[in-house]
């Protein structure tokens, strides 16, 4: 059987705060196999960024550090690795596609001069050949005039154009693990496909293995083969993402894709959509969360254990935390 390409071991992260240290992500335990696409959903504050961020390496310490587990990548535990081991990592194995590309571009370099950069200190490019290759990146993503755009700066283009030179700078030193965060925040409908499509393509042609973040089943229903539902730093449900999406386990994760728009005949014949769902509530703030399931406050089918006892994720291929679950397979 494949190894893991990336594998994430109980992980740990707590920050300090004004309201004390607390625990961002408890116990985190992922897999990311070569060449697939694992999804991890849930609303905001629920961890998933932290997750990604810790992967990389970069939470930052102080006033957060990594209080257990381990991350592996290819076999190596980089938990802990020191600045240089970890430079030499980022953008040359393990690159990130960051949620808002016009503060994480630098204004002042133009498109192309932010690609070449990444080759120049990652596979020692000379600037000619790193320009060169930094075009023929743009190319990949799909920008017309590439040899234009390149001399382009970030304000200069539209919010699509950005994250495709996002992407172009995360692709450009055929990175084997590529974490996508939000990447397609803010982004028109029509854009978001040709964004997706685009992953897609990109994974088809390198076999990069792609860690999606998002908050959208939608986006997880088109893009993911397996799939982790967080929930206040915690995961609460996984499995394949067919699995997920067609057997949701956790009223958490019933409650993710209730709130998904879904045109019906009803709303078809009359114009309009039905009303659509909600989670009642908002993710607890973290120095707030008690010793029971922390999504007990916001659950239709919490009872009296939910409130004082922490569930576990139990099953073998589709795991899911939920002592309400439990009740109705038994």
């Amino acid at each position: 059987m494949t190894e893991p390409l990336l594998s994430i071991r109980d992980l740990k992260v707590e920050f300090s705060t004004r309201n004390g240290r607390v625990t961002a992500l408890d116990g985190i335990d992922l897999d990311l196999m070569p060449g697939e696409t694992l999804g991890i959903v849930g609303e905001s504050g629920c961890g998933k960024s932290i997750t990604a961020l810790a992967t990389m390496g970069l939470v930052p310490d102080p006033p957060g550090h990594i209080a257990g587990g381990r991350i592996l990548f290819d076999g190596e535990d980089i938990t802990h690795a020191d600045a240089k081991r970890l430079r030499s990592l980022r953008g040359s194995d393990i690159s990130m596609i960051f949620q808002e590309p016009m503060t994480s571009l630098n204004p002042v370099f133009t498109a192309g001069d932010q690609i070449a950069e990444a080759m120049m200190l990652h596979q020692s490019a000379s600037s000619a050949e790193a320009s060169r290759k930094a075009v023929e990146a743009l190319r990949t993503v799909g920008i017309p005039e590439p040899e234009r755009r390149a001399h382009s700066y970030p304000h200069e283009l539209s919010g699509g154009m950005r994250q495709r030179v996002m992407i172009a700078m995360a692709i450009s030193c055929r990175p084997r693990v590529l974490i996508a965060d939000e990447p397609t925040t803010a982004l028109d409908v029509t854009v978001q496909a040709q964004i997706f499509d685009l992953m897609r393509d990109i994974q088809r042609e390198f076999g990069v293995a792609i860690m999606l973040i998002t908050h959208d089943m939608g986006a997880i229903a088109e893009m993911a083969d397996r799939v982790a539902v967080m929930y206040a730093g915690r995961i609460v449900e996984k499995g394949g993402a067919d699995e997920v999406l067609d057997n949701p386990l956790h009223p958490y994760t019933r409650g993710l894709i209730g709130c998904i728009p879904v045109l019906g005949k009803e709303a078809g014949r009359q114009g309009r959509m039905p009303p659509l769902a909600e989670i009642p509530g908002i993710v607890p703030p973290l120095h707030l969360l008690g010793r029971g399931c922390a999504f007990a406050d916001r659950c239709p089918l919490a009872f009296d254990r939910c409130r004082i006892e922490s569930p576990t994720l139990e099953g073998r291929s589709h795991k899911v935390a939920c002592f309400a679950t439990e009740m109705e397979a038994a």
